[in-house]
């Protein structure tokens, strides 16, 4: 404990720990895989840095943006600390930079995504026995139950890396494995663990309940009703620091144009920016030369601003877990924050651009099941996710549904066998995901306390009760 505590003061300047940083940063000590639900803001990124830098060895941050990465390891290069991270739009000279010094055991700490990590050059590096790897982080964990069967299929696979990893290994050896996220409902909290294969974990939870952040949904009527509205908010809040969360790179650029004209300073913000447009967008948020982005759900994870009085939802998430990620960036100071989420009419008859575009986001899904379901009559007993990837459209998001579903399991993160006793049922895999689309749509058209509804929906089913905020627009009315 003293030597935590002189690490804590002398690194980041805390005098002490703030529940449950000290429990969780023990359990990753001990080597324990470790299940951690903390709520944006208290200090997730320290719990797993901490120990990692007072082990021997490496540890491996998997982490979803670029962005995220970037933003963490300045901040530990500033502090002279063996930081790196490995991304495709490195130079090929950086890359070989971060390669050498993961081959000369110079870093303690190494963040790179999925996609990375799974890539030959580097994944031929981490297999190395005589390197030694004591934990594995899966940072915004969320993101596996989110994105890791039809967005990004490589999440599916992080579960047998270490287990292919120890294998290479002594007996001895071990490698934790720790998921940290600020939102996972108990269905997607199954999903995290049975994926990473996480045993006999710790679990370590913290509610997302904020008594200062007031939460309103408010209905408009037409798509020019949505943009005065938008307005009328500003107009409220121009002095103070925000963020427009938006679905779309598309819409990210239109509104951020619309409201230039407008008269208010700010730029758009997405995933298909370059690295350095991002890097400056941010710069500019953080330091205030501008007073908001619209943005999508790229812009946000990891970056800390503590004096963000306002979340504009021009359109609604798809899911609760983005919704509170999202409105958990604003209010980290402890002051209060209002946060505000537009939504068409809900019969979709006057009004129905909500309805169309929810549509089209299902639509697409089935499309990826139903493709899914085609190949796995066509697979071959056992074999390469190369092979299978040239062989059939879409085959690694296939193969990820597939696992999902039984049908498939890895034996190592690039092959797997066929389970041919398990039959994918469609069906039941979309009547998932449509139940999480419903449980945000009952959200935005609640009449009792959107808190207590939260909390219910992620398992804090005691806090829950009884429950009136007192700071939502339900309870205020």
């Amino acid at each position: 404990m003293k030597e935590l505590k002189e690490t804590l003061k002398r690194i980041w300047g805390y005098d002490d720990f703030r529940y449950p940083q000290n429990e969780i940063i023990n359990s990753l000590l001990e080597g324990k895989d470790t299940s951690i639900i903390l709520p944006t803001g208290m200090g997730k990124s320290l719990c797993f840095q901490l120990p990692a830098l007072l082990q021997e060895g490496l540890t491996l941050v998997i982490s979803p943006l670029v962005a995220l990465m970037e933003n963490q390891v300045q901040e530990l290069q500033e502090k002279k600390l063996s930081a790196n991270l490995l991304h495709s739009q490195l130079s090929p000279l950086e890359r070989r930079k971060v390669l050498k010094e993961i081959e000369d055991q110079k870093l303690r700490l190494l963040y790179l995504s999925p996609e990375t990590l799974l890539s030959p050059p580097v994944w031929q590096k981490l297999i190395n026995p005589r390197l030694k790897i004591n934990g594995l982080i899966l940072d915004e964990a969320h993101c596996l139950a989110q994105w890791g069967e039809t967005f990004r299929p490589e999440y599916r696979r992080l579960g047998i890396a270490r287990e292919t990893l120890l294998k290479q290994r002594s007996k001895t050896e071990k490698i934790a494995i720790a998921a940290f996220t600020a939102t996972a409902n108990p269905q997607a909290q199954v999903n995290i663990k049975n994926s990473l294969k996480l045993k006999e974990s710790q679990q370590f939870s913290v509610n997302p309940y904020r008594n200062n952040l007031f939460l309103k949904v408010k209905i408009v009527w037409t798509p020019r009703g949505r943009k005065n509205e938008t307005l009328k908010f500003l107009n409220k809040h121009q002095n103070s620091s925000g963020l427009i969360y938006v679905r779309t790179r598309k819409d990210s650029e239109e509104i951020s144009q619309f409201l230039q004209e407008k008269g208010y300073l700010n730029l758009p913000y997405h995933a298909g920016l370059s690295p350095q447009e991002r890097r400056n967008i941010e710069q500019q948020w953080l330091t205030g030369k501008i007073k908001f982005v619209v943005c999508t759900n790229a812009f946000g994870m990891g970056i800390n601003k503590a004096d963000v009085r306002w979340i504009l939802h021009y359109q609604a998430p798809l899911l609760l877990s983005e919704y509170i990620q999202e409105i958990g960036r604003g209010g980290r100071d402890g002051k209060p924050t209002e946060t505000l989420t537009l939504i068409s009419e809900p019969t979709g008859l006057l009004n129905p651009e909500d309805q169309q575009r929810n549509q089209f986001f299902l639509d697409s899904l089935k499309k990826q099941y139903y493709n899914a379901e085609k190949i796995a009559n066509q697979l071959p007993k056992q074999g390469n996710i190369e092979e299978i990837s040239q062989q059939f459209k879409q085959g690694k998001i296939a193969l990820s549904l597939l696992n999902h579903a039984g049908i498939i399991q890895w034996v190592t993160p690039f092959e797997y066998i066929k389970n041919s006793q398990v039959k994918i049922n469609i069906s039941d895999l979309i009547n998932t995901h449509q139940q999480s689309y419903l449980e945000m749509k009952k959200y935005l058209t609640l009449k009792t306390c959107r808190w207590q509804y939260l909390l219910n929906q992620f398992g804090f089913i005691k806090e829950a009760i009884n429950l009136k905020c007192g700071h939502c627009d339900n309870c205020c009315k």
